[in-house]
């Protein structure tokens, strides 16, 4: 049984005769997990998950959007492309939405049915069943595996394990290369690599990442989910007893015992568990469902699955493992009151706050303008009294534009009597670019009193087909030396 090994005691020193001093082992022991196949209805949203997933990040840096790559997170140029949206680092408020919509969501999901992160969509698990699907098809099912790992090293050996580390070694590069084409243009990051001409950083960072795909799915598994991962410790704090989680039946399988197909259970006086192991041999993290609820546990359902397969070859009621809640267990409730109990006020409050903050995020992104301009003063130059008896002040105005078109920007200037801007007041910025600009405003030398005054830059911004794109008004201090 693929069980965790218990903590090794404590051993007597035999060092410096001291009977006192006692070795104490820190380091828990443990069998290596080898998981066993299964098939059923969970296997099936699972293997359809690692699908959905796979695709969507394999394929979304290859699709193109006009004439870029249609999601691309450019560091360098620090622009973000979204399909049609684009942002630049001042728009860090989205980013921060998108967090906390992540974050309300897993709350979300975990109140109502635990880990199913976890268990379904989790990169971990994603491509640790990646990786076991690679396992299986060089060395075997579980108890090929095992044999073979028993076995002394030679040829057949060395062919099924080579080969499996090669497959792994190839999936982890594509992996990496895939991820750094969300950072740099996917298809020029890919004609540089058959070129030989990537930087060095590109090679690190594809290195890296492939390397973390290979080590936590091909060697760690288990230990990511039990031992690295925060999720597991805090979760308890969003489970009651209302929450959907994988539960074994005790009231129906105790006392478990072997027996055959035709066996009476009421003359053996045994309950439906036919002590197989199955649940355990096909568990990821190595737990034993029927021990009760686990923090290891990430709810798969894979237990489940095999369990029902046994049911129905016995010929018992399916659902001696399954999905429910411990209040649904204790009070014998059917599928609609347990549902009913599911749907409580937590589970809808969350449901709301998220919905409400789904609907801010994404309104707030259809109607911000295309465009933004940041106001710099020249520290250089505060303020100065020019030719003409004329104060003035230098600022410098980075516009960024979000369109997929060139926009032209008409510059002016309100706040005090007399101001007026003296360089080129139209700018014009290439699509999706952004640019730095210098810009003098001068005002009469009596026309305000010394100090700080509150002046407004007005931006009006027109396509190129001279057609009203939309207007911004940025707040700045003039400075009048005394």
């Amino acid at each position: 049984m693929d069980t965790p090994s218990p903590h090794r005691p404590e051993e007597p020193s035999t060092s410096g005769g001291d009977d006192s001093t006692q070795v104490v082992s820190l380091y828990a022991a443990q069998q290596k997990i080898y998981p066993r196949s299964v098939q059923g209805l969970f296997a099936k949203w699972r293997w359809g998950l690692v699908f959905l997933t796979q695709i969507i990040f394999y394929g979304l840096p290859w699709l193109e959007w006009g004439q870029r790559q249609a999601v691309l997170f450019d560091l360098g140029a620090r622009r973000f492309y979204i399909f049609s949206i684009v942002l630049y680092p001042q728009d860090f408020i989205y980013l921060t939405g998108l967090l906390v919509i992540s974050a309300l969501s897993l709350f979300l999901f975990t109140a109502v049915a635990g880990r199913l992160w976890c268990g379904y969509a989790c990169p971990q698990t994603v491509y640790t069943e990646i990786f076991l699907w690679f396992e299986h098809k060089f060395e075997g099912d579980r108890s090929a595996r095992m044999r073979l790992d028993a076995a002394p090293f030679g040829l057949n050996k060395f062919l099924r394990k080579g080969g499996k580390h090669l497959a792994w070694i190839a999936f982890a590069l594509w992996t990496g290369f895939t991820f750094v084409g969300y950072f740099a243009p996917i298809r020029q990051l890919g004609g540089d690599f058959i070129a030989g001409q990537v930087s060095a950083w590109g090679v690190f960072w594809v290195l890296f990442y492939s390397f973390a795909t290979y080590g936590n799915a091909g060697f760690m598994r288990e230990q990511v989910c039990k031992y690295m991962c925060p999720y597991a410790r805090f979760q308890s704090a969003m489970f009651d007893r209302d929450t959907l989680i994988v539960t074994y039946d005790e009231e129906r399988g105790e006392p478990r015992g072997a027996r055959s197909k035709k066996a009476d259970l009421s003359t053996l006086n045994l309950g439906a568990c036919v002590d197989c192991s199955l649940c355990v041999q096909v568990c990821p993290t190595g737990i034993d469902i029927r021990k009760g609820l686990q923090y290891e546990c990430i709810g798969c359902g894979a237990c489940a699955d095999v369990c029902d397969t046994v049911m129905d070859k016995m010929g018992y009621a399916r659902g001696l493992v399954k999905y429910s809640t411990q209040n649904a267990m204790v009070n014998k409730w059917d599928a609609k009151q347990t549902w009913r109990r599911v749907m409580r006020p937590r589970v809808l409050v969350y449901t709301a706050i998220l919905w409400i903050i789904i609907i801010a995020v994404f309104a707030s992104l259809l109607m911000r303008k295309p465009f933004k301009v940041d106001i710099v003063r020249d520290r250089a130059t505060l303020a100065r009294i020019v030719s003409g008896g004329n104060i003035e002040n230098v600022y410098r105005l980075q516009f960024m534009n979000a369109a997929e078109t060139a926009l032209d920007f008409k510059l002016s200037v309100e706040g005090i009597q007399g101001l007026q801007v003296v360089t080129d007041d139209a700018i014009k910025v290439p699509a999706t670019e952004s640019r730095w600009v210098t810009v003098r405003l001068q005002m009469p030398y009596d026309a305000a009193a010394p100090g700080t005054h509150e002046i407004h830059f007005n931006i009006h911004s027109s396509d190129a087909q001279g057609q009203d794109v939309g207007q911004l008004s940025e707040k700045s201090m003039f400075l009048v030396p005394r």
